[in-house]
């Protein structure tokens, strides 16, 4: 009889969790994976990818009002948030379905059901069943943070803002970070009153701040409010279904059809059993794990939003996968978290890779030189919107090695992830000016920066 009636047994299918199940049990293992709510995780489910598909909807706005100058005439144009809310639905149901089936193509056997560690071997299911394995990889990921104020039940998160039966004609957006801003373009291109109000006076701290400042005043000069040091004092629920917002510091008060709380995210760690087998966490909540994603107990294993390291979904899947590389496949693997990619899908787009313009100047000191590109995309000037892009490379060292890549402007997220590569691999300014420009393009601008 085997001493474990698993080799692995993962807690959360989410995109990490899936792929460490997937990939060791292409190494032979036997694997089982709990799932309490849908398979999938934050992003197919409620996060990045239904997101996305908002975005592309929202995108639809501008481009139905500048058609015109395209030569297209186009009359009686209208939005119906319910059709676009219940087709974003049916497709993340689809992808739901594709990550079960690979589970099962994959002979890794699903639990329907919340599983909690009770020994640092054991798991035991909702219904009362135990189980056993060898390995147990957490793999729950994160979970938005309510409001934390009087009256926090009446707002919003990022979880239930897709399941609206309509469409605001006003909302406020508490938050400065990436999910606030981007959720502040979408509404607004649907057509409603947005306000983004942040406790602090910086939205979208760790991009590039000329960059950020670039996106604060476009969306002011499209009808978006920033309340800025405004931090929360109590949500109150109006008789007419609105719903009132009360800062701090005798700010006024503001009243919207929805209030969305968009203040972060923390490690969904808690309830899971942890402490029965005595696995640190740091004052934060998350797992603390070493290079190999190993907790303090041997058997137990974390990736993703649950350790608090980066909270990125490929970040997660790039664990996962060493994960499973290292402990059922005989090679240590570790993921490299340096000059990661990341984007804002706000209106219009952030893209960044590697430092900051601050951030080198506090490494490298006078040893940093900056080249910008600042211009009015073709399609701008075509259309007659105002709108400018700017691209920033930031570069240290005597032979300019770029060391961060800064973007704002159309379709700036999928040009970034190709020059990504670049400095990723250590190249220089010389070797982007030695690249002849694809032209016309928006992405010739990093081969001509000046």
């Amino acid at each position: 009889m085997p001493e474990f009636d698993y080799d692995l047994f993962v807690i959360g299918a989410g995109s990490g969790g899936t792929r460490a199940a997937r990939i060791s049990a292409s190494h032979g293992a036997k694997v089982a994976i709990a799932e309490e709510y849908r398979v999938g995780g934050t992003c197919v489910i409620r996060g990045c990818v239904p997101k996305k598909m908002l975005v592309y909807g929202a995108h639809f706005a501008e481009d139905l009002h500048e058609a015109e100058r395209f030569g297209w005439d186009i009359k009686g144009a209208s939005f119906n948030w319910q059709r676009l809310r219940d087709i974003v639905q049916t497709d993340v149901d689809r992808l739901e379905g594709l990550y079960g089936q690979t589970l099962d193509n994959n002979k890794v056997e699903l639990f329907n059901e919340r599983a909690t560690i009770t020994g640092a071997n054991e798991v035991t299911l909702a219904s009362g069943k135990k189980l056993s394995a060898s390995k147990i990889l957490v793999a729950t990921g994160g979970w938005p943070f309510p409001a934390q104020c009087e009256g926090a039940e009446h707002a919003l998160t990022s979880n239930e803002i897709f399941h609206l039966d309509e469409c605001p004609k006003s909302i406020i957006i508490i938050g400065g970070g990436y999910i606030a801003n981007e959720f502040a373009g979408i509404f607004h291109a649907f057509g409603a009153d947005v306000t983004i109000a942040n406790r602090s006076g910086v939205i979208l701290r760790s991009y590039d701040q000329e960059i950020v400042g670039k996106l604060q005043d476009m969306s002011v000069a499209k009808g978006i409010t920033y309340r800025l040091n405004a931090p929360l004092q109590k949500i109150e629920k109006n008789t007419d279904g609105t719903v009132t917002v009360h800062f701090q510091d005798e700010k006024p008060a503001q009243t919207a059809d929805v209030i969305m709380v968009a203040t972060g995210r923390y490690p969904n760690a808690d309830n899971l059993g942890l402490e029965n087998a005595g696995v640190a966490r740091d004052k934060g909540g998350a797992i603390i794990v070493d290079d190999y994603n190993k907790t303090n107990v041997d058997s137990i294993y974390a990736v993703g939003d649950v350790t608090d390291r980066v909270q990125l979904t490929p970040v997660a899947i790039r664990e996962g996968h060493a994960f499973a590389d290292t402990v059922f496949d005989n090679n240590p693997r570790t993921v490299d978290y340096s000059n990661i990619p990341s984007a804002v899908f706000s209106s219009p787009p952030i893209a960044a890779v590697g430092m900051t313009e601050k951030e080198a100047r506090e490494k490298y000191g006078d040893d940093v030189n900056v080249y910008r590109s600042d211009f009015r995309p073709m399609k701008n000037v075509v259309s007659g919107r105002q709108e400018r892009g700017l691209y920033k490379m930031v570069t240290a060292g005597p032979d300019d090695k770029v060391v961060g890549l800064h973007m704002i402007g159309p379709e700036s997220s999928e040009i970034l992830q190709a020059a990504a590569v670049a400095v990723k691999a250590g190249l220089s300014k010389q070797d982007f000016d030695d690249t002849i420009a694809l032209h016309p393009s928006m992405s010739e601008e990093l081969v001509l920066l000046k």
